[in-house]
């Protein structure tokens, strides 16, 4: 056998090389997706007393003023003793606005700081992408949600009116939907936003109206027309109807209703953030 034999015999023995771009790691890079999804959670782990203390802090003093100031003569809400009425709407409350801070400020300080391009640079897909951001960001509002949650329980035993679980499914689902929908929300926000003013507004303007219209503190069949009206339209009155009726039992909305728009919200904002990831709008000019 020649030598021009003799390597194309080795040549045919090794295996055929990738093409330029090719990927490697079959339908789903599920390394990478977990190690983007690590890092997402690591970054807000490092300033846990920022992230996840503070928070708490504020949903508790809630909690305190609320009762100590009205608790004594505020009525039964639907038949719901007041400090159990609030307090889960108060954890709602802590579950999506850190989720929204999460996914936010992780994309709008990569994008300020230029280190944006080690996330697209690395073999990881727009729907990858996606949900790794999304995932660290309902992590981080469910982390939140279930201290808080903690914390008004131990408050509550105190005040001498104990935290109760009635439906756990409907307080596990709609605390995942409520950090979905809102971690997407914050993603597309800090893809959309060039600076922190707008950022900033976003949260004035959009995420605490949201929330503080919702029904967090009062009951939505108790507002007069139209404000009932439309109150249900806000997304954000499903998710705290929900999650507040599995502590209590007692819900204002329709449960086929609240679970047909929370899931699609959950969808519709999953999808949008991908396709803003996908077209690359903001992050690759």
């Amino acid at each position: 056998m020649t030598l021009t034999e003799d390597n194309a015999a080795s040549e045919s023995a090794q295996p055929a090389a990738y093409a330029f771009g090719t990927r490697r790691f079959g339908t789903v890079n599920w390394l990478g997706l977990w190690t983007l999804y690590v890092k997402e959670v690591r970054r807000f782990m490092k300033v846990v007393f920022q992230t996840i203390i503070a928070p708490v802090i504020s949903t508790l003093l809630f909690l305190i003023v609320f009762t100590q100031a009205f608790g004594g003569i505020r009525p039964d809400v639907n038949g719901v003793p007041f400090v159990e009425f609030l307090a889960p709407g108060l954890t709602m409350m802590a579950v999506l606005t850190n989720a929204f801070t999460n996914s936010g400020s992780s994309i709008m300080i990569s994008k300020v700081q230029g280190s944006i391009v080690d996330v697209l640079m690395p073999p990881l897909s727009a729907a990858e992408l996606a949900i790794a951001f999304i995932a660290g960001a309902a992590t981080r509002g469910l982390l939140v949600g279930a201290v808080t949650a903690a914390t008004c329980a131990g408050y509550m035993a105190v005040y001498g009116t104990p935290m109760q679980i009635v439906n756990l499914w409907a307080i596990l689902y709609y605390a995942v939907a409520a950090g979905i929908i809102f971690g997407a929300i914050g993603a597309i926000g800090g893809i959309w936003a060039d600076k922190f003013d707008q950022m900033a507004a976003v949260t004035n303007f959009v995420i605490t109206p949201l929330t503080f219209l919702s029904g967090t503190f009062y009951s939505v069949a108790n507002l007069p027309e139209p404000f009932r009206t439309i109150s249900h339209y806000n997304p954000v009155y499903y998710l705290i109807d929900g999650f507040r009726a599995g502590f209590t039992g007692v819900a204002e909305a329709s449960l086929g209703v609240s679970l047909a728009v929370t899931s699609a919200l959950a969808f519709a904002f999953a999808f949008a953030c991908y396709l803003l990831l996908r077209s690359g709008y903001k992050i690759k000019e």
